[in-house]
């Protein structure tokens, strides 16, 4: 089972590259503005040896909060993007095989379709986060690389600037927690693509979402109410990693808060809550939901007749 499910999830990396090239590309445009703002920059001479020799004088938990705030904006700037991508990734990965017939010749190797609209999942919520943080950790020894090159080039120690008080573990830990932990979250959300890619006949982008708009508006017209609106909304906005949920925010979106946590010497690690995030029972019921999804895939792959598409 489990090297089947190796070569299954193999399979599904060879087939679909964008699961590394975009956050490859990602990271090169990363690292291509970090070089051209330092080559504008560079212009203002002598605001920039005063901007350096201030930092000089800082002490290592004002330089470290400044680091902290430019490496979890480059995480940040992973993370739209890597859901957008498995969004399009599972409404097509069962679609397009019934579209252009492979179905057919996977169905003839003794692979089941449990096991592989299983990869399929497991390539969204587990692979595409871990290429994607082993893409923003490369990103982050690269933008420091390329700082510390401009900064030895201006007569500064790149050292005591950047490398002695860069929090790198730090900053690592918190994002492939959050990497993680985000498809787990939203993972009703992924069983509901895969369902869809499994049974649609066309367009799987419009039957996936017309339900998320239309739903929630019906509700408020004839019901009054907003519960379905509050689970999809409020679900994708909440998440509980965090001991404190506006700190969460801050962290992730407020780089002025961000600066002052970092400045006060409170490590990010010690902010993430991963027994009140295990612990909370819309983890736990939205996994449900999504082994409910899933299951529906698995049956609706199994026995309906594909020569219609």
């Amino acid at each position: 089972m489990i090297n089947v499910q190796l070569a299954l999830l193999k399979r599904e990396v060879l087939e679909h590259r964008a699961i590394y090239v975009m956050p490859i590309v990602l990271g090169l445009i990363v690292c291509l503005s970090y070089i051209t703002g330092q080559v504008t920059v560079s212009a203002f001479d002598q605001a920039v040896d005063m901007a350096i020799l201030g930092a000089t004088n800082l002490g290592d938990k004002e330089r470290a909060a400044a680091l902290s705030v430019g490496l979890v904006a480059t995480s940040s700037f992973f993370v739209f993007p890597m859901l957008i991508f498995s969004v399009f990734y599972m409404l097509d990965s069962l679609y397009a095989e019934r579209k252009d017939k492979s179905i057919l010749f996977w169905r003839s190797l003794p692979v089941t379709d449990t096991e592989t609209v299983l990869s399929k999942l497991m390539t969204a919520l587990v692979v595409v986060p871990l290429v994607t943080f082993v893409v923003i950790v490369l990103t982050h020894l690269c933008v420091l690389v390329i700082s510390s090159v401009w900064v030895g080039l201006r007569g500064a120690d790149a050292w005591h600037l950047i490398w002695r008080a860069a929090p790198l573990f730090d900053t690592w830990a918190v994002t492939l927690i959050v990497l993680v932990a985000l498809p787990l979250w939203l993972s009703p959300f992924a069983g509901w693509f895969l369902f869809v890619s499994a049974f649609t006949k066309r367009s799987p982008l419009l039957v996936a979402f017309l339900p998320i708009v239309v739903l929630p508006l019906l509700e408020k017209i004839f019901f009054r109410s907003s519960l379905f609106a509050e689970a999809i909304f409020e679900r994708s906005a909440r998440m509980p990693i965090f001991g404190d949920l506006d700190t969460a925010k801050l962290v992730l979106r407020d780089s002025e808060e961000m600066h002052a946590i970092a400045e006060s010497g409170i490590r990010l690690l010690s902010l993430v809550d991963v027994g009140r995030f295990l612990a909370a029972p819309a983890l736990w019921l939205g996994l449900a939901v999504c082994g409910l999804f899933i299951a529906a895939a698995i049956y609706v792959r199994r026995y309906r007749d594909e020569t219609w598409i």
